[in-house]
């Protein structure tokens, strides 16, 4: 079964939306080999609406040699979202059709590298909470936001976790690898 993974940048008041406004000068070497390390393992993105609006706005036009540009625009991109109809404009991306969790079971059952959950807050908790995220990666910044979405909510149903790994940067970002406890 291929695992389904996710990861999301975080302020140290928790806001994961928008880390391009408050990330600044905290991304350092080793978030980078961290994030080559899951492009080497992905073959297959998850998004949500906002953020395949967001990324198909930049990405297709971002620079040839950018690394995750190189990697995210090819790569196959399935869409959840219950606004959107039709084809999508961005290259191998198709629209979720039918509910969400049987998606993504029979997805995780197929052969093929990991899945990657991206640009889609509501998603995570959504996966996180049905049981079906295999781990969730939170790189925690050096930084308040003040402001912006958090991943939980306070109607979050209580969920324990277990951590599977974990590394701090030169920089300060802690990275937290969680995934759900089972016992």
């Amino acid at each position: 079964m291929r695992k389904l993974t996710a990861g999301l940048f975080m302020s140290l008041d928790g806001v994961v939306e928008s880390p391009n406004l408050w990330q600044f000068d905290s991304f350092d070497e080793e978030l980078g080999v961290e994030m080559t390390a899951m492009m080497d393992r992905v073959d297959t993105v998850l998004l949500g609406r906002v953020g395949y609006e967001q990324w198909a706005s930049y990405w297709p036009s971002a620079e040839h040699d950018d690394p995750f540009g190189a990697f995210i625009n090819p790569v196959p991109k399935f869409v959840a979202s219950r606004t959107l109809t039709g084809g999508l404009a961005w290259q191998n991306s198709t629209l979720i059709t039918g509910d969400l969790e049987e998606f993504v079971t029979d997805l995780k059952n197929t052969a093929g590298g990991e899945i990657s959950l991206v640009g889609g807050i509501s998603l995570v908790r959504q996966l996180l909470f049905a049981g079906l995220l295999d781990s969730l990666t939170v790189m925690t910044h050096p930084v308040v936001a003040g402001v912006g979405r958090h991943l939980f909510e306070p109607t979050d149903p209580l969920t324990r976790l277990t951590l599977q790994r974990s590394l701090m940067t030169s920089k300060g970002n802690a990275l937290l690898i969680y995934g759900l406890r089972t016992d």
